[in-house]
């Protein structure tokens, strides 16, 4: 019988990015291998191959990668240390921490995004009560003050209001004193909306952007996302397109890159803030705000990093069903219901055409514990903008309702 080699992929975490890899691995026929910190995380319970162990530890990292064709992450927490001694042992590592490092250092991020002239918020490195209150007073207050390392889904963010309530900031700065680094403080835009552009690169150069959709938050989550973005400009759509090539090739990123965004519209604009489009942050893997490829683009972004990681040819990203089509995801925070599966029944019978996701995790109050993908699309020649609007609008209104069915437990 003959051997066959077939291709390896690690994953460095264990949550429900890498959880949501494994159905494009064996549709790939890749091998997934995970290493995970309990064998009851998200990833870990459905993907056969995973070992026990820390990503934060040198010799844990190092053994799992042993054999791995390409090793890749699904958040930007592991250490600098690890991510060294992966390179002294020369694993293949996608994407690579030079790279990397833009995901993990929003102040890095912000001077490149500088340096390659693409449109930032105004910021500043902060060190002490007296840089932010001068910060402030320059910009205007608001401002949002951010941690350069470790912050997601809200945390690691503060708003600051006036000069008054710098004080509310001190303990932040002592922390960032000990490790030896600043503070991020940014203007505040008076965004109309929030947009994020996704794309794949592979090592060689080739790209393939995903339609730019609208994202909107709930207290610093991700609550819902629209793909296509709906009401935004061909020129707003161009240039946030235009902004993640730029940063996907000159970050020479590979694998998937998701660029999050502001937008200011006209009637939001001021002086301090122009009309158009501004970098907000990076994530360098698979994305909340590209969940929506999962039903509703014949590559997912899933499947698009590993492809990328692989160096395989990168698949097709538009939303299926053509023009006019979209799709609306709305996360599954934490809710009332402990016994998700309780309701899955109701929430089916509520929407038979709902893709609903779920990831295995307890459902504690505003966790992210799975999604619901719905693909609205026309089934009529020459819809009106009115008539597509509507149709668009019943499809979030739906969304919404399976959402609560599943984590309220409300039929």
């Amino acid at each position: 019988m003959t051997e066959i080699s077939v291709p390896a992929v690690g994953v460095l975490g264990d949550g429900q990015l890498a959880r949501m890899m494994a159905p494009a691995a064996v549709e790939l026929g890749i091998e997934l291998r995970l290493l995970a910190g309990s064998p009851d995380a998200s990833a870990a319970q459905v993907i056969p191959r995973t070992t026990i162990g820390d990503y934060r530890n040198v010799d844990d990292v190092l053994a799992f990668a042993e054999g791995c064709d390409a090793v890749t992450f699904d958040h930007e927490h592991v250490p600098a240390e690890v991510l060294s001694a992966l390179e002294e042992q020369r694993r293949v590592l996608n994407p690579t921490p030079a790279a990397l490092v833009y995901a993990q250092d929003k102040l890095a991020m912000r001077r490149a995004v500088e340096e390659l002239g693409l449109p930032n918020p105004r910021w500043s490195e902060v060190r002490t009560a007296e840089d932010l209150e001068s910060f402030g007073n320059a910009v205007g207050w608001p401002v949002v003050l951010k941690t350069p390392r470790g912050g997601y889904d809200g945390k690691g963010v503060m708003i600051i209001r006036d000069a008054a309530s710098v004080a509310q900031a001190i303990e932040w700065f002592d922390r960032a004193k000990e490790e030896g680094t600043g503070l991020l403080a940014e203007q505040k835009v008076p965004f109309t909306r929030e947009l994020s552009a996704q794309i794949a690169r592979t090592r060689d150069g080739a790209v393939a952007p995903y339609p730019v959709v609208e994202s909107t938050q709930t207290n610093g989550v991700c609550d819902e996302v629209v793909a296509p973005a709906p009401r935004t400009s061909p020129a707003h759509l161009a240039e946030a397109e235009r902004i993640a090539r730029i940063l996907a090739e000159k970050l020479r990123v590979t694998g998937m890159l998701a660029v999050e965004l502001f937008e200011v519209a006209e009637g939001d604009a001021s002086d301090a803030a122009p009309s158009g489009i501004y970098v907000n942050e990076l994530a360098m893997r698979p994305h909340n705000s590209g969940h929506w490829t999962m039903d509703g683009s014949a590559t997912s972004q899933f499947e698009q990093h590993l492809r990328a990681v692989l160096g395989l040819p990168l698949g097709a990203t538009e939303v299926t069903g053509g023009a006019g089509g979209h799709v609306v995801m709305k996360n599954l925070l934490g809710g009332a219901n402990q016994n998700l599966h309780s309701a899955v029944p109701a929430a089916m019978q509520r929407s038979p055409h709902s893709k609903i996701h779920l990831y295995g995790k307890e459902p504690k109050p505003g966790r992210k514990i799975g999604h619901v993908n719905i693909l609205s699309q026309t089934t009529k020649p020459n819809e009106d903008y009115d008539a597509a609007r509507a149709r668009l609008g019943r499809a979030r209104k739906t969304a919404a309702e399976v959402a609560e069915i599943l984590v309220e437990g409300t039929a």
